[in-house]
């Protein structure tokens, strides 16, 4: 691996900084602690510092000579709702939360590659570094958006990073297109006509209808979605009924649907509308229907996945990067950022072996062994992309 030394230095100070976010983590909108923490170390840099978009997100802005092109690094800053189970000094100090996705190390690979580059100013042009909140579950960057990140901090292109646990240290993994899934999510109400359990007749028993709607939406998966194309519909919850022999008023179900292609995002909403209403009304009850369009597919642009591979190519070597990494069905708001802006989202690998788990597991640990890694990529994106002689 090909790091810069000066950021090798820098190791010890990232982990420090690593644990100490680690051991305060803090959940969606409320990660007070950890974005003053980063203001105060953009400031300490000499970066321009400005701070709400997204309740508590931090964009510091870093312009050098007279290049008009500008760039966004983003890092999330979020922990999870999840009881850590680790036991070695910088576990979290909070119950019942932690950084289990490793948004600790995100964020100070992030600050590690802002540190150097107000150093050494190897670059012309604009860099913004995004540090947002709110990644897990609720899409704080949805609302960066809303609050009009690009309009106040305009960039030509975006790029984030995540981690990649069960990987060797030392590769990254990307693709063009489509790399992660939309995760929308839904709730139906079936109201029928509760009754006795033993005069079904006399009631209009939501509980059949709700399975028939189960049942009938496995089908857009096996029917109507093209068979080259990828989806899912998971109902992950059924709630009604109190007791086993009262047939219930109504029933809810609730879960979440997957896609990687908005067109087939627009036909699962549309259908699962109309097998609720349509099942429910055939069995003369109602259904309400809501769907909450939480994170887009993450679509990597062509132009600048090349331009992100080249950057982890120079570090890594040829053969360490995976240039057409399988998508997964998971999802990540920096999807948000891309529907507004061409841009990249890469993997950085975290580690595999013995001791090594994936993120969302009460024993996971973000690797501190590829702090530098991360931030030289960072570095060598901009370096890069804002090259003084690209200007």
């Amino acid at each position: 691996m090909k790091i810069l030394p000066e950021i090798k230095e820098m190791h010890a100070e990232l982990t420090e900084w690593r644990h100490r976010i680690h051991k305060h983590p803090e959940t969606a909108f409320e990660e007070y602690k950890t974005s003053d923490f980063v203001a105060e170390k953009l400031e300490s840099f000499g970066i321009e510092v400005h701070r709400g978009l997204g309740k508590t997100g931090v964009v510091g802005t870093l312009k050098q000579g007279s290049g008009n092109r500008a760039i966004g690094l983003r890092a999330d800053m979020d922990a999870l709702d999840l009881q850590e189970l680790n036991e070695f000094d910088h576990r979290s100090q909070i119950d019942g939360k932690m950084h289990g996705c490793g948004h600790d190390g995100h964020t100070v690979m992030l600050l590690g590659a802002a540190k150097h580059l107000a150093a050494t100013k190897n670059f012309d042009g604009t860099v913004r570094f995004i540090f947002q909140p709110a990644e897990e579950n609720v899409a704080g960057g949805r609302v960066m958006i809303s609050d009009g990140l690009f309009e106040k901090f305009p960039v030509d292109s975006v790029y984030g990073m995540h981690n990649m646990p069960g990987h060797q240290v030392g590769t990254f993994a990307v693709r063009k297109g489509p790399i992660m899934a939309s995760a929308d999510f839904f709730e139906a109400r079936i109201i029928g006509n509760g009754g006795h359990g033993a005069f079904p007749h006399l009631a209009t028993d939501p509980v059949v209808i709700a399975s028939e709607i189960v049942l009938a939406w496995q089908n857009i998966v096996s029917r109507n979605t093209d068979p080259l194309q990828s989806a899912v519909v998971t109902v992950a919850q059924i709630n009604g009924g109190h007791t086993g022999n009262v047939i219930p008023a109504d029933v809810t179900l609730k879960g979440t649907t997957r896609a990687f292609d908005p067109n087939v995002q627009d036909m699962i909403e549309n259908r699962m509308r109309q097998i609720a209403v349509g099942i429910a009304e055939a069995h003369g009850a109602k259904a309400e229907f809501t769907y909450d369009r939480r994170y887009a597919p993450t679509i990597n642009t062509s132009d600048e996945t090349e331009e992100a591979i080249a950057a982890a190519v120079e570090l890594v070597g040829d053969a360490a990067v995976n240039k057409d990494v399988t998508p997964v069905m998971g999802a990540e708001d920096f999807s948000w950022m891309l529907r507004e802006r061409p841009g990249c989202y890469i993997m950085i690998a975290n580690g595999s072996g013995e001791g090594s788990c994936h993120v969302h597991n009460p024993n996971y640990d973000f690797n501190d062994e590829i702090l530098p890694l991360g931030a030289n990529y960072w570095v060598r994106l901009t370096e890069r992309i804002l090259g003084k002689e690209a200007n």
